[in-house]
């Protein structure tokens, strides 16, 4: 091969939870595809995402990823990416990178135009039915506008806005879609500079739909109940009836929580059969051995644990999401526990690289720490959702503060976590005068934090701060 920097393949999921990879625990999963990539790779069983500053956590959390930004150092949510943020394609583009998007695009059509040199099957909504996508070719202005004179009587339920997309493929499964794309550009590859494909899932996000054989892999009997089920959330957490929480009734029931788990099981067994269609690909065309392969989801799902479906809160559940580095460079089949970002995975992959971090960046590269365990990542993180609640983390406790209207107190409430020995999040220590000054000492450090990330000058910290000072 004639290109002297590595290849990257980047498949990322949506609404991926931490703990759905049977290699790394879940003995009801089947992932044969992601157990062999911990076993050729590292994996980082603490990367977080910040929260989110939208109830479609995805947006801000996509809009990270891509500039490498703190939470309240994006602009507009997330819903566009301005053009002062260098993007982590727009980086690779211009160190010599071919590169390739498809799949799920969350951030605007303009920033999505200057990230890729080429791409198809381009989605731009947060969620759709898997089965009829709407999507665009690939458009270098990145004006994606509606062309299609079908689409345009192709109408939103309930609106009069037109659907935003030239095409649909009605009948084809989103996760084969855009991981069929991934594969048409991989054969048709030239090995003349190295490659950046993104390949961008919808899955596992509801509505949860799969190809019959994964369906048929999962039986909700055989489904363990998770072991921090509740049938409601006793603190308000500001958002407890979006979307997401709506779509279990309330109080929530074991059988119906056991059905949703086994649909979500089903799908991201769905995604790791389709990973391992790409990686064969690439073995095909001995792309492998030259090539850095990142596997990550935007947030986490709750799906009845506390009392919870979606992804609006910061327990683990939620904020917690897989991180898997293999190929080139990566030390095999090991495992780190250190405190990161997805928002650390852009200079993570220019370090592995040799291309210049964008002064826009202000992640941290874990190139260091990959390369040897011993090395320092974050020592904690902060942890962040819309108005109404705050967090911190060293990885050991976690302190979140929550301020919602159908609170006791005043709108306040408190949690406190031992995480090593409570896991699952279930003991409140905040009120166990043992732990008064560590209570202290955390939120001294969120903060510290509020500050350093300019929560208080954003208007959902505004919110926050101000109820809780």
């Amino acid at each position: 091969m004639s290109v002297d920097k590595p290849n990257i393949l980047f498949f990322f999921t949506d609404d991926q939870r931490f703990d759905t990879i049977r290699a790394l625990g879940n003995q009801e999963i089947h992932t044969p595809n992601l157990d062999a990539l911990v076993e050729s790779g590292t994996t980082y069983t603490h990367a977080h995402i910040p929260g989110g500053t939208s109830q479609a956590v995805c947006m801000p959390s996509r809009a990270m990823l891509a500039t490498g930004r703190t939470l309240f150092h994006i602009e507009r949510e997330g819903q566009s990416i301005p053009e002062h943020h260098t993007t982590l394609g727009q980086c690779l583009r211009q160190a010599g990178y071919d590169t390739f998007g498809t799949g799920k695009w969350h951030n605007g059509g303009y920033s999505f135009g200057r990230s890729f040199s080429a791409g198809d099957e381009i989605f731009f909504y947060g969620m759709w039915d898997h089965w009829n996508v709407p999507t665009y070719h690939f458009d270098p202005s990145g004006q994606y506008r509606a062309t299609s004179p079908f689409i345009r009587n192709f109408m939103l339920s309930n609106t009069t806005e037109y659907l935003a997309c030239d095409h649909i493929q009605p009948g084809k499964h989103s996760t084969d879609l855009f991981t069929d794309t991934g594969i048409e550009y991989l054969k048709q590859y030239n090995l003349k500079q190295p490659f950046f494909m993104y390949v961008s899932l919808m899955a596992p996000h509801d509505p949860r739909s799969m190809p019959q054989r994964f369906q048929e892999m999962y039986d909700p009997e055989d489904i363990s109940l998770p072991a921090n089920f509740q049938s409601e959330h006793l603190i308000d957490t500001g958002d407890l009836k979006v979307r997401d929480e709506l779509l279990a009734a309330y109080p929530r029931q074991p059988d119906e929580i056991r059905k949703h788990i086994a649909e979500y099981y089903a799908m991201i067994s769905h995604l790791d059969d389709a990973l391992g269609r790409i990686l064969n690909v690439m073995a095909d065309r001995h792309l492998l051995d030259n090539t850095i392969i990142v596997f990550s989801a935007d947030n986490g799902l709750a799906i009845g644990q506390h009392g919870l479906m979606g992804k609006q809160s910061l327990y683990d559940h939620s904020v917690r999401v897989p991180l898997i580095l293999s190929g080139l460079g990566i030390p095999k089949g090991e495992r780190r526990e250190a405190l990161t970002y997805l928002l650390d995975i852009f200079p993570t992959l220019c370090d592995l690289t040799g291309v210049t971090i964008p002064e826009s960046v202000e992640g941290v590269s874990l190139a260091p720490n990959i390369r040897d365990a011993t090395q320092p990542t974050r020592e904690n993180l902060y942890l962040a959702y819309r108005g109404s609640i705050r967090g911190v983390t060293d990885g050991n406790f976690k302190l979140i503060e929550y301020y919602a209207d159908g609170n006791p107190n005043n709108g306040r409430a408190t949690q406190l976590f031992n995480l090593k020995d409570d896991p699952l999040e279930l003991k409140n220590l905040a009120s166990d005068s043992a732990h008064k000054d560590r209570l202290n000492q955390m939120r001294a450090q969120m903060a510290k934090f509020r500050d350093e990330w300019g929560d208080c000058q954003h208007p959902l910290g505004e919110t926050f701060w101000k109820g809780v000072s």
